[in-house]
């Protein structure tokens, strides 16, 4: 394609959104016509907000008032708008763009989850457009790249969701392993809970892991096992990193299958997927090596356990990449009929 794509972000002042600006405004193929934080404020220079992009960067960043943006800003221009706004949030405005002819990728829960009543169950909301839920793909390019193709909604996924699936997938889909009560045990960077978490985190000046959200109530769950068609056992923590993703899966195989045999399965599976990468049996992936980048290294390893071999799956992301703006990025361009991989290099 020759014109660029004209993208809009809303909630520009979290994790992802500052991701989003920092991918976007070096993509090659994009123009971006507006920037908004969810908060009612006067518009200032982006360069406010984040200071280090005053002499590369920046932007007139607009108070939100949707109706209005879409009449007298430079959303109106828009084709296609990032939404990293918190859950709850996202619906209302996404159905106003829709309405108004956009592209709309969501890098909240909202749409995610296709029965609203498991929305309401874990997000403790109704959700205002359950008609939209049949509509949105499921934005993981590695499984569902035609539909994305083809999408004017996008829910983008969780950061522990995309973990768990890039490195169950193949499993699954070749019936290898059992599907009830997979054990998963996930490790995330502080940034994964929010702006305001990392802050509170960050003032104690003590590192510190932690186990949350145990006993089967993270929100997450009923999107893993919806995707994943199976019953997980999930327990995620935090650790004192900024961010990076560590997830390990634990699978009881139903036949017997070398290392070397599980290895040439994920290639075969992810042999035309530029961002998933397969270590060789034995080795294990490092958060260090995803850092900043669109990644997903996976590696395997087998456990030996009363007669039976427990198989071992280990990946890593950075979640704010691959686990939200890098992923959404790579949705976008996969809508317009890019190479996924351009401005995620």
């Amino acid at each position: 394609m020759n014109a660029k794509i004209k993208v809009g972000i809303i909630g520009i002042t979290g994790y992802a959104g500052e991701e989003l600006i920092n991918i976007l405004s070096k993509h090659p193929n994009v123009d971006i016509v507006f920037l908004s934080s969810r908060f009612d404020k006067p518009t200032k220079k982006l360069s406010e907000i984040y200071s280090y992009l005053k002499t590369t960067f920046d932007f007139d960043c607009n108070s939100l008032d949707i109706d209005n943006n879409l009449k007298q800003s430079g959303l109106k221009n828009a084709d296609v708008v990032f939404l990293a706004l918190p859950h709850g949030t996202s619906a209302e405005i996404a159905y106003k763009l829709l309405k108004a002819g956009k592209k709309v990728i969501d890098l909240s829960a909202d749409f995610r989850l296709k029965n609203p009543e498991t929305y309401k169950k874990y997000y403790e909301l109704e959700h205002p457009h359950p008609e939209l839920l049949k509509e949105a793909i499921y934005g993981l390019p590695e499984l569902y790249k035609k539909q994305i193709s083809k999408a004017s909604l996008i829910a983008n996924p969780g950061c522990y969701p995309t973990s768990v699936i890039l490195g169950s997938a193949p499993l699954l889909k070749n019936k290898l392993v059992k599907t009830t009560s997979i054990i998963i045990d996930s490790k995330s960077g502080y940034s994964g809970a929010g702006r305001e978490f990392a802050k509170k985190y960050q003032a104690t000046g003590l590192p510190n892991t932690f186990a949350y959200k145990t006993g089967g109530k993270h929100r997450h769950i009923p999107e893993m096992e919806q995707e994943l068609s199976a019953t997980i056992i999930f327990t995620p923590h935090v650790v004192p990193q900024e961010r990076g993703m560590y997830t390990v899966l634990y699978f009881e195989l139903l036949k017997n299958i070398s290392l070397n045999e599980i290895a040439d399965l994920y290639k075969t599976f992810y042999k035309d997927e530029p961002f998933v990468r397969i270590l060789p049996a034995g080795i294990e992936p490092q958060t260090i090596n995803i850092m900043n980048n669109n990644f997903c290294d996976i590696g395997f390893a087998m456990y030996p356990c009363a007669g039976k071999n427990t198989l071992i799956v280990m990946s890593a992301i950075d979640n704010l990449v691959k686990g939200a703006s890098g992923q959404a990025v790579q949705d976008m361009n996969i809508m317009y009929g890019l190479d996924e991989k351009t401005g995620l290099q």
